[in-house]
Parts: C-alpha cells; sequence; structure tokens
C-alpha cells in the first residue's frame, strides 16, 4: 500500500526530529527477522532509551538533507532493508544493542552507522563502538580510579592509626 504525500512528509518531519537530537544513528540489514523479532528488539532498545525506526531510505535521506548538522553526510550506503537505532542520549548504545541482537538472530546485520557530526561510520568501526563500555559505565570507571589513590591513603593512615592503638593499649597493660 502507498504512502500519502502528507504521511511522507509526516515521517520526514518526525525523522528530521529525530536526527536533530541523535548522537548516534546506527542503521542494520533486517532482511529476514520475524515481526516479533523486530518487537523484541524496539523493546530491548527502549529499555536503553533508543529508537528503532523502520522507514524508506528515501525518507531517511531527505530527513538527512534537511537537517543542519547532517547535510554533508554521505547517504550512499543507505540501500537495501534497513532499521534505524537512534540515541539522543548516549554515543554507543545504538551500537551495542544492535551488536547484542545480532548474536542471537543472524538474519540482522550491522551496515554502518552516522554519528552526531555527519560522519559516516562502516560496519568495522560500528562494531569497534559496541564492544566499548557504556557512557555511565566509563564515569564509573574514571571515578574509581580517581578514588584508588585515596582510598590507599586512608587505608595506609587507618593501618598506622591502629598499630599506634595497639602500642599504646600494650604500654597501659
Amino acid at each position: 500500500m502507498a504512502i500519502t504525500r502528507d504521511k511522507k512528509q509526516t515521517l520526514v518531519a518526525e525523522l528530521s526530529e529525530l536526527l536533530s537530537t541523535a548522537k548516534m544513528t546506527a542503521f542494520a540489514h533486517y532482511e529476514g527477522l520475524s515481526v516479533a523479532d523486530i518487537q523484541t528488539l524496539r523493546r530491548a532498545a527502549r529499555e536503553q532509551g533508543i529508537t528503532i525506526k523502520v522507514v524508506k531510505n528515501r525518507l531517511v535521506r531527505v530527513a538527512v538533507s534537511q537537517n543542519e548538522k547532517l547535510k554533508g553526510a554521505d547517504t550512499s550506503p543507505l540501500t537495501g532493508q534497513l532499521l534505524y537505532a537512534v540515541s539522543s542520549e548516549d554515543e554507543v548504545a545504538p551500537a551495542q544493542v544492535l551488536a547484542t541482537f545480532a548474536k542471537t538472530h543472524a538474519a540482522l546485520k550491522l551496515a554502518g552507522a552516522i554519528s552526531a557530526e555527519g560522519k559516516l561510520l562502516g560496519v568495522d568501526e560500528v562494531k569497534s563502538l559496541a564492544t566499548l563500555p557504556s557512557k555511565n559505565e566509563l564515569i564509573g570507571q574514571v571515578l574509581a580510579t580517581l578514588a584508588s589513590p585515596l582510598n590507599d591513603v586512608m587505608s595506609g593512615l587507618s593501618g598506622n592509626l591502629h598499630a599506634l592503638l595497639d602500642g599504646v593499649e600494650a604500654k597501659a597493660s
């Protein structure tokens, strides 16, 4: 069934809005996935704040060309049946969700990504991004690294204080 011109304009406007706030848009071939599989993927993505869209590539190209940040993006790889994972919160989350889902569903094949700056990323780069820890995990690791010297100092002082108290207790007895 053909989509009306008004419906297409609405879809392009919605995509333009979504892409304008996106930190990363990953895309993958989904040919061979059932509707139930795609619903499962959408559910998993929604839990992480990611939007999954299945839209004609031509409409995505129009939305990209209307976006000031993405105007120069190469859209030539947008061919075939693609689904788009978009996140406005985390740069690596779309790649992670698609890569995780692809491990259990061989029909889903990563195809690439478009960064917030309009840079086209290849399949290998997207797979590399998928192996990175999430933004919150990275923040936790940095905080743990920064707190480590403080913990070491506190342990050292605590040990010396206990030894002093043990010595005072031994003299008192």
